[in-house]
């Protein structure tokens, strides 16, 4: 069990929290959530040791292992993808490097062997190894690299190779192999894609530890998590229940507040009255005076701005044509640095509608991102054609679509050279549904994360005036909030959407129609995203027969 008590802590002057509260108990599944910035990954780096509160205790079982995930990854070199995992696995991973070096010295002939005390010390090595599941180590690890994207064939690569995403896939690994009695995981499910995600889902769902976790994967956090803990305002508030609980109550107890307020200025206002009118007469000197000091002594309710009320509007362009997309034949292949070509789709026939919402969906590597640039004209076709219907606006957005941002010039003023009839509330109303707020809106292009880049990106993409939106990930560097300030934007959105996502709960709320890629060809779903996981999984099981 782990216990977080009357917790504070303040950064330059602004409180993060106030006498905040967390139990974390036997078998816990608790999702962690709140605004960017305010205080979730504070709150794992306390919990893990690595920040010490201003204020407040914290107490722990005894022997308690703590694993904690981070977007931070940290130096990864030396080692090969496989190596690297096992690295991570704690005190067997420190067993197999003492066992191998007494291994080592038993089998070298011009060495002296293990004296009486070692040999002793080897069978005790082993027995706690065996015990710790030592021996099916490697096989583990590689079975969850495996479930995370990375197989076979690339866990023998030098980890120094890999990109960034990847690194963060082996980073997770560490961490699922240490099996830590409690498991803190920020974020896990950023660049993981839809399998990833579903493998990590299971794993999960059959740890034996206590989890806390954040994530913006709302499907992910509701399928994983039976708790919810809110960081927001200062404050630590616990949920009995899942996301979809937390959202209920939370809209209850924001509704009591609102009451509470009102009552309290009705008060105040009455008080207030009493001492004004009175103030001046000797006879009342004392009451004005006592209540003086008691509405000064009162704590005023504050209600926190509500993320609900942003509302982002789609700009629509005139309509176009019923017919949006018309594929025929549609081939691509791209060519490899030693000759030949691998291709990646062929005999591609299809049409999108107007009003269409399709998701694009297949496995990692099956070319969404590449079929989404044929069709919006970023990539010539080998053969075949993808043909826009007339009076087709495209918006097209992607992780590349920020190349074309202005390095110089601020977030705003980016918005305001490219949206030229928007006033500056609108803009700021535009960019807060993006997470921009305050000064955030003054920073230079040049400085901003790619994650950053893309949001602003997004945000003038879906201020455009278009009729048809071809998206990318657009979900990706969003949190919560955001993902569903841009999910209704889209449902309200009358033109025509095709999107890639690895957000189930998104897709599931937002497509009319599916279009799967698998080895290499088009298979067209006509209903929403639930129907065709039904239909798939039927189909699914009708080919292992």
């Amino acid at each position: 069990m782990t216990k977080l008590s009357s917790i504070g802590l303040v950064y330059g002057g602004r409180v993060i929290f106030k006498g905040g509260e967390l139990l974390v108990r036997p078998g816990d599944r608790i999702g962690l959530v709140g605004p960017n910035g305010a205080g979730k990954t504070s709150l794992f780096k306390i919990i893990a040791g690595l920040e010490k509160p201003d204020s407040g205790d914290i107490s722990m079982d005894p022997g308690t292992v703590v694993g904690y995930f981070s977007q931070e990854v940290g130096e990864m070199a030396g080692r090969s993808v496989l190596e690297e995992a096992i690295a991570g696995a704690g005190r067997a991973y420190e067993l197999k490097l003492e066992l191998e070096s007494l291994e080592h010295r038993m089998s070298d002939p011009a060495g002296t062997g293990l004296s009486e005390g070692e040999m002793a010390r080897y069978g005790e090595l082993q027995h706690e190894f065996l015990h710790l599941g030592g021996y099916e180590l490697e096989s583990r690890a590689a079975a969850v690299l495996s479930g995370l994207g990375i197989g076979e064939g690339r866990q023998g690569e030098r980890v120094e190779s890999l990109s960034g995403g990847w690194k963060m896939r082996v980073a997770l690994a560490r961490i699922l192999l240490l099996e830590p009695g409690l498991l803190l995981m920020d974020e896990p499910t950023n660049h993981l894609d839809l399998e990833s995600i579903e493998w990590l889902e299971s794993w999960l769902r059959s740890f034996k530890g206590d989890l806390v976790m954040t994530s913006h994967d709302r499907e992910f956090m509701t399928r994983v998590c039976s708790l919810t803990v809110e960081v927001a305002n200062g404050s630590i508030t616990s949920y009995t229940g899942d996301y979809d609980f937390y959202e209920r109550e939370r809209a209850i107890r924001r509704e009591q507040l609102v009451a509470s307020q009102k009552r309290q200025e009705a008060m105040l206002a009455k008080e207030e009255e009493f001492i004004s009118r009175f103030a001046a007469r000797a006879s009342h000197a004392a009451q004005v005076q006592s209540r003086v000091k008691t509405i000064e002594k009162i704590e005023r309710i504050v209600v926190p701005s509500d993320p609900k009320s942003i509302k982002v509007r789609i700009e629509e362009a005139p309509r176009g044509g019923d017919i949006v997309v018309a594929m025929e034949g549609l081939a691509k292949s791209w060519p490899l640095p030693g000759g030949g070509s691998r291709s990646v789709f062929s005999g591609i026939s299809g049409l999108v509608a107007r009003g269409d919402k399709v998701a694009l969906t297949g496995i990692n590597g099956a070319g969404k991102s590449t079929l989404l640039k044929v069709v919006t004209g970023q990539a010539e076709p080998t053969a075949g054609s993808a043909v826009l219907g007339p009076s087709i606006r495209l918006g097209y957005f992607s992780q590349y679509s920020s190349d074309v941002l202005v390095p110089s010039r601020t977030i705003f003023q980016e918005v305001s050279e490219r949206l030229p009839k928007a006033s500056d509330g609108q803009i700021k109303s535009l960019l807060g549904a993006f997470q921009f707020s305050g000064d955030d809106a003054d920073k230079r292009v040049s400085v901003l994360s790619g994650g950053e880049k893309s949001r602003v990106m997004l945000a003038l993409i879906l201020a455009g005036s278009v009729n048809f939106l071809v998206l990318d990930e657009p979900t990706n560097h969003l949190d919560i909030a955001s993902r569903e300030v841009l999910l209704e934007a889209l449902k309200g959105f009358e033109g025509t959407v095709m999107l890639v996502s690895h957000d189930r709960y998104f897709l599931k709320h937002l497509a009319t129609r599916v279009f799967e890629l698998d080895r290499g060809a088009l298979a067209a779903y006509e209903g929403d995203y639930q129907y065709y996981l039904e239909k798939s999984a039927r189909l699914g099981e009708a080919r292992s027969r």
